[in-house]
């Protein structure tokens, strides 16, 4: 979800919203109706009602019959394409996941599902839910939801079924490994709070918070996890005296919730950004409203380039006000905002209606061919140009164009291929479930990640789980391209290929081999997580690379300082 401002518009009659849309475009500001020419009014017109006359003749005489429904939403969905990926028509149902999306809360069981193996896991269990309280745990497979089988759905249908109003009843059935008979919990749904801190933990005497959203309560969730590792710390006679705060996959969220999450390490009344629509009058300039809760305590802000939009808010302050580390990959590169305007029936649209600016005046949203194959509506936009000169607070040098770039570049960790191949057959996974389900607990001294791993080739090859390099699929194709163009057979080609084929299994044997000690981490991390997701995400943290360079950075102040003051 991208960085944006709210407006309710629902209620609002069709011809009102049609005669607010003319005066709009026809504007581009409700003030200026004096620029309004009767040439522009008249081409808009006619346009529409062109629009309908295309739809209603379809709609009347095409030779099949069409859901006229889809057909509209179609037609908005292709007039929309031609303006940029953000601008988004919304259904009804579309509409409420928005809403979930950034209130943070939604009526159900406290569960978040995938899809693994062509099978429905339960992934996550959140704590102090009906899911949590009637015993669901992580590796439940949901074989109903009520009467309804979920093998062959579509995983958005069985997040439906699973959802309901507040204190509605739902049954459960599921599979756990180990036991043949089936599992049935009767469950009462009701408003689940997801929090948007997704872990908080204290780190020798670092807070260190993992965010994975701006919701409307996002700022003051933020707020209470300070204060409880504030207290954490007090309680092992020791204080918390830097903090990292970790944005990385973090989509954005509301505009307004971006400058209240800056505001807790900035001094009160500091510019975070600012927003100009179409007119140049447009500009409109954010400002913290209250003072910090972490004021003076070193800051890194972790970011890459999955962070976007509101993060890239609070990232491009923090950097720009020299107010904390940015560390890790350069970010996403989203600098549009959208109003979200209520339509009738429920409906909702998702317009860019402005860019945002940093501080300094760095526009951060990277340039895209948006209107590639179809009609071209847009004039020529202009962005910076990534090498265009901008200064933070200490005269630092920062870069327009596309995201922010960190001051402090960290590759994150990068999974291989084998390991890719095994997350995406779910082979990880499945064997912690079975590894959890023979085993109450963890044991004291750890697991034995020889047996482990022994183990686990087994799992595999009972699995009948096979990898292959790209080498190895590349050879393939050569292969087969052979044989369908029957370039017949040679001794010389064919030893060739056998000793190429050979070579390539060594290889990948030796790369198995090299990743070892990485899958047994990863496994046992899994493993972990089936038992205690906290724990599990703890232990991540301590392996992090990128958090690992942000704590030595935060625990070496000289070095800290001259970062932000060279």
């Amino acid at each position: 979800m991208s960085g944006m401002k709210l407006y309710a518009a629902s209620g609002i009659s069709r011809r009102v919203i049609l005669v607010l849309v003319l005066f709009l475009v026809c504007t581009g500001t409700p003030l200026k109706t004096a620029e309004c020419r009767e040439s522009e009014y008249f081409s808009i017109a006619k346009n529409i009602e062109l629009l309908g006359d295309v739809y209603r003749k379809v709609s009347e005489n095409y030779v099949d019959s069409i859901d006229t429904a889809e057909f509209m939403y179609a037609g908005i969905d292709g007039m929309l394409e031609t303006l940029d990926p953000y601008t988004v028509f919304l259904d009804e149902k579309e509409s409420v996941e928005l809403g979930e999306l950034t209130s943070g809360q939604y009526a159900g069981i406290g569960v978040r599902i995938s899809e693994i193996a062509g099978e429905v896991y339960i992934v996550s269990v959140f704590e102090d839910t009906p899911a949590s309280n009637a015993g669901l745990r992580v590796g439940d497979r949901i074989e109903r939801v009520d009467r309804h089988v979920v093998k062959g759905k579509e995983l958005d249908e069985v997040k439906n079924l699973i959802k309901g109003p507040a204190g509605s009843q739902v049954t459960l059935t599921v599979g756990r490994y180990g036991q043949n008979k089936e599992r049935r919990f009767r469950l009462a749904r009701r408003e689940v709070k997801v929090n948007s801190i997704r872990y908080a933990g204290l780190f020798g005497n670092v807070g260190y918070f993992d965010m994975n959203t701006f919701g409307n309560r996002s700022a003051d969730e933020l707020t209470r996890a300070i204060n409880e590792m504030h207290a954490a710390a007090m309680i092992r006679s020791r204080s918390m005296n830097a903090v990292i705060l970790d944005l990385r996959n973090n989509p954005g969220g509301l505009l307004d919730v971006a400058v209240d999450v800056t505001g807790l390490f900035v001094d009160k009344g500091s510019r975070v950004v600012s927003t100009m629509g179409r007119d140049p009058e447009s500009e409109i300039r954010y400002q913290t409203p209250r003072a910090p809760v972490a004021a003076g305590l070193p800051l890194a802000v972790l970011i890459n380039r999955n962070s976007a939009s509101a993060s890239e808010i609070v990232a491009g302050a923090i950097q720009e006000l020299d107010r904390g580390v940015i560390i890790g990959d350069r970010s996403f590169g989203k600098g549009f905002v959208q109003s979200v305007i209520g339509l009738p029936y429920d409906c909702t649209l998702k317009l860019t209606t402005a860019k945002y600016y940093t501080p300094s005046g760095r526009l951060i949203q990277k340039e895209h061919d948006w209107t590639g194959g179809v009609r071209k509506v847009l004039e020529r936009e202009e962005m910076q140009d990534d090498k265009e000169i901008f200064y933070t607070r200490n005269r630092r040098k920062v870069y327009g164009g596309g995201g922010i770039l960190p001051d402090i570049r960290v590759d994150g960790y990068s999974m291989s291929g084998y390991e890719a191949a095994l997350r995406k057959a779910g082979m990880l996974f499945r064997y912690a479930n079975k590894y959890r389900a023979l085993n109450d607990t963890l044991p004291g001294s750890g697991i034995d990640r020889k047996a482990m791993m022994a183990d686990f080739e087994r799992f595999l090859e009972s699995e009948k789980f096979s990898y292959q390099t790209e080498p190895e699929v590349l050879l393939g194709e050569v292969k087969q391209s052979l044989q369908d163009k029957h370039e017949g057979s040679s001794s010389k080609m064919d030893a060739l290929v056998v000793s190429l084929e050979n070579e390539m299994k060594l290889l990948a044997g030796k790369q198995k081999s090299s990743e070892s000690e990485t899958i047994a981490r990863a496994l046992e991390q899994e493993i972990m997580r089936h038992f205690d997701e906290d724990a599990a995400r703890r232990s991540g943290v301590e392996r992090d690379p990128v958090v690992k360079k942000a704590l030595a950075i935060l625990q070496d102040s000289s070095k800290y300082r001259k970062i932000l003051s060279p």
